[in-house]
């Protein structure tokens, strides 16, 4: 037997991109099943994505025009900052 699935209940990917020492948007929305993908558009600087709620997990570093994806399983409010630069925050809320 074979599934069709509609475009819409395919899972999305939310684009956060990193410049200027600021995750932009420094909030987004998604739904349980997608991913965020960040990436870094700084000229000389690496950043890295930290979830302090979650034990500290780190993403590797993300170098000048490389990028990190996460998905997200679980709905939820997921706040983060950046390894180098905790001073650079964001959010991602997971909804059903």
């Amino acid at each position: 037997m074979l599934a069709l699935l509609s475009f819409s209940a395919m899972a999305e990917v939310a684009e956060v991109r990193i410049e200027g020492y600021k995750f932009l948007p420094s909030e987004v929305t998604i739904r349980v099943g997608d991913s965020v993908r960040w990436t870094n558009g700084e000229k000389r600087t690496s950043h890295s994505v930290v979830f302090p709620a979650e034990g500290g997990l780190e993403s590797e570093r993300i170098f000048p025009d490389e990028s990190w994806s996460r998905h997200f399983a679980k709905a939820g409010r997921y706040t983060y900052h950046c390894g180098p630069h905790p001073e650079m925050t964001g959010a991602i809320l997971v909804s059903e």
